[in-house]
């Protein structure tokens, strides 16, 4: 039994500028011309626990149905996979050196103007409920004091991975104490306190009190991010379930890149303990999205809705000794990028090109018929969606480090070069090294490739001032690959 068997890429079957405060334009019903927008965002997600990318553990129709219906992206891409600076590149369009937020718990520079600003101006009913992560070091700071363009932030978090939450006279709180203080504890929690249903009762308020106007609304849900706790019944639903065990777990060092060491002596009988209650937690997320879709469908919306599902990065669950996140392996920069449009996007389209966060606001932007502004990074992959390839098209995006363990990373649809401060070169084959054991840098075959990947990643650097690009090891190997 696989759980992760999407490492395969084949198809499956079956702004920087100061905040200027505009008028927003005279609200009506969601139209063609302005379509709602409703974002799922989960945390610390391996795609492959998704069936509709190949998971064969948890069944999950409802998210499932947003890429039977729409488009899933078979290479969608953390700009940096860690919380905070792939939130940053996601909402604002710029990669994450330029948007102050280079690592977790920075705050999000002030004139960075957000997807959502950009649609509040434009008559929008905006809103966001969930983690946020771009507001410094509060935790949990409910309704961060800079709204960044969401009008209704009342249960927006900065931070933490809260389990339960309740409603009091004075706001939002955790439920969860434990002396007096906010704890992560999952007791008690049920279908009304659970977090993740929890911030979807408000997601559903939220829709069916502005029906009459376009919104745009995030849903931003902690799960399946550790701790691995989950509410009944989903904390046995998977108490006796075979866990798969990645091949990766155990390697040799030559398999092994610097930048990825393992972590500790991560083992199976501890994936073993860990994994069935993340495998509860993605069911529960998807039974919630299953409501939510419900509640558009019902009120005549959810045609008239661009609904996204994705992650912030996702989570290696054993793949090369490691849990977590942070390193450019698949498991943890690969995301789940499902988007539905009837209007524009047709059922079941896939889209192989490579894509990462930044991309997203010129895109569903686009997509909207809304404009794109001047000093977005990001490309405007919205033809790729409605299934019209540019024929100047390159399918290439870059992903970078946090500071300290420094990587630098060209990835297209099929390739993977690396290139970092502690180790050589690394080229993976995605499609003959799906579990991206093998250096091929050196193949005499791949010679045209890793001059092209190089030349790419140098040109990204030019263009966005990447200082990783400038580590002096790091230039010179990539000005050398490039030649």
């Amino acid at each position: 039994m696989q759980v992760f068997p999407a490492l395969s890429r084949r198809p499956l079957v079956g702004l920087c500028a100061l905040l200027i405060v505009a008028a927003p334009v005279a609200a009506d019903g969601p139209t063609k011309s302005r379509p709602n927008l409703l974002v799922i965002e989960t945390d610390e997600h391996h795609y492959g626990t998704l069936s509709c990318y190949g998971g064969e553990i948890v069944e999950t129709p409802h998210i499932d149905s947003l890429a039977k219906e729409g488009a899933r992206c078979t290479s969608f891409y953390a700009s940096t996979p860690v919380c905070s600076p792939s939130r940053a590149a996601l909402v604002s369009g710029r990669y994450p050196q330029n948007t102050s937020v280079v690592t977790n718990n920075i705050p999000l520079d002030d004139k960075i103007i957000t997807f959502a600003e950009l649609l509040r101006r434009r008559g929008y009913a905006t809103g966001y409920a969930g983690k946020w992560h771009l507001d410094g070091d509060g935790k949990p700071q409910w309704a961060p004091k800079r709204r960044f363009g969401f009008d209704d932030n009342r249960f927006m978090f900065n931070r933490g991975h809260w389990k339960k939450l309740e409603d009091t006279e004075t706001g939002p709180r955790v439920a969860s104490r434990r002396g007096g203080k906010p704890s992560y504890g999952v007791e008690g929690a049920d279908k009304r306190s659970f977090t993740t249903d929890w911030l979807t009762d408000k997601a559903i308020e939220f829709v069916r009190r502005n029906r009459e106007r376009p919104f745009c609304y995030v849903l931003s849900l902690p799960d399946p991010h550790g701790p691995n706790t989950v509410r009944p019944p989903y904390d046995t639903m998977y108490a006796n379930v075979d866990v798969p065990i990645p091949a990766t777990l155990k390697k040799s060092a030559a398999e092994t890149p610097g930048w990825a060491k393992p972590a500790g002596k991560l083992n199976a009988r501890a994936l073993r303990r860990l994994m069935p209650a993340y495998f509860g937690m993605v069911k529960c997320i998807d039974d919630n999205v299953g409501r939510l879709l419900a509640v558009l469908r019902e009120g005549g919306t959810l045609d008239h809705t661009v609904v996204v599902f994705t992650s912030d990065h996702g989570d290696l669950c054993g793949e090369h000794g490691r849990l977590n996140k942070g390193v450019p392996y698949e498991g943890s920069a690969r995301v789940p990028f499902l988007l539905r449009y009837p209007s524009k996007v047709k059922a079941a389209t896939e889209i192989r090109e490579a894509l990462s966060s930044v991309d997203f606001l010129p895109t569903v932007l686009s997509l909207m018929g809304a404009d794109v502004p001047d000093g977005v990074e990001g490309r405007d992959a919205s033809e790729l969606f409605t299934a019209h390839r540019p024929s100047s098209w390159r399918d290439v995006t870059f992903l970078r480090s946090t500071p300290g363990n420094i990587w630098v990373c060209a990835v297209s649809d099929r390739y993977k070069l690396v290139f970092s401060k502690n180790d050589r070169p690394w080229l993976f084959d995605l499609e003959t090294d799906p579990q991206e054991r093998r250096n091929r840098f050196s193949d005499p075959g791949s010679r045209a490739v890793v001059r092209q990947l190089a030349a790419d990643l140098a040109a990204y650097g030019a263009r966005t001032g990447d200082t990783h690009c400038e580590d002096p090891k790091i230039r010179a190997e990539i000005a050398a690959a490039a030649k």
